[in-house]
Parts: structure tokens; C-alpha cells; sequence
């Protein structure tokens, strides 16, 4: 079982939800997060230094069993990615889930998810 963390732009949340859709994934949380990725110019003002505000993000998070993190990952940055991609598409982790508990019945593992 795998956790796949995406970290999007936020116009690009309908269209990265509707090619899940087409995959038959539908179960997704997602956050609406801000962060600084890769690091830019910084400004000066008044003689000072400013760094870069945080940009508003969306975070989805989808768990999934093994045989799915392929197609998850390739619909994502599909989808993400705005046309031949620039800074701030965003960015995808993948993290070992060492185990789901379905809180209605009880189930474990690939079941649960």
C-alpha cells in the first residue's frame, strides 16, 4: 500500500479530479495549502532582503494499493502540468503505508482502502 502526495497549482485541481475520475479513482483528500518550493530571486525593498511569500497550493492525498501508483502518478502529471510545464507545477511523493483501518468495519489493509 502506497500514500501519494501531490502538491498542485490550484487552477489545475478540476482537471487533475476529472482524469482520476476517468481513471475510476475516486477516493482523494484533498487541502488547500500554501509553500515554497524551488527557491526564486529575492527582492530587495528599502535596502533589505525580502524572500518570496508562500503561494497557495492544493495538496491531494490518495492511498491506494501498489498496482495503482503508476497510473495515479501519470494521470496526476498529466493533468498538473501546464503545457510544456513551468516552475511551481508542483510536485509528487510516494510513501509507504504501513497500514489502513476502515473505522466502519473494521478492515485492514488493501481491503480497507
Amino acid at each position: 500500500m502506497k500514500l501519494i502526495t501531490a502538491i498542485i497549482q490550484p487552477d489545475k485541481l478540476d482537471e487533475v479530479k476529472e482524469a482520476l475520475i476517468k481513471e475510476d479513482i475516486t477516493r482523494l483528500t484533498v487541502s488547500r495549502v500554501t509553500g515554497h518550493g524551488q527557491k526564486i530571486e529575492e527582492d530587495l525593498y528599502r535596502g533589505q532582503e525580502v524572500g518570496m511569500d508562500l503561494s497557495p497550493k492544493v495538496r491531494l492525498e490518495i492511498a491506494c494499493n501498489d498496482q495503482f501508483v503508476d497510473i495515479i502518478c501519470n494521470t496526476i502529471i498529466n493533468a498538473a502540468r501546464h503545457d510544456e510545464g513551468k516552475l511551481g507545477d508542483g510536485k509528487i511523493f510516494i510513501t509507504s503505508l504501513e497500514e489502513c483501518i476502515r473505522i466502519r468495519t473494521g478492515q485492514k489493509g488493501g481491503e480497507a482502502i
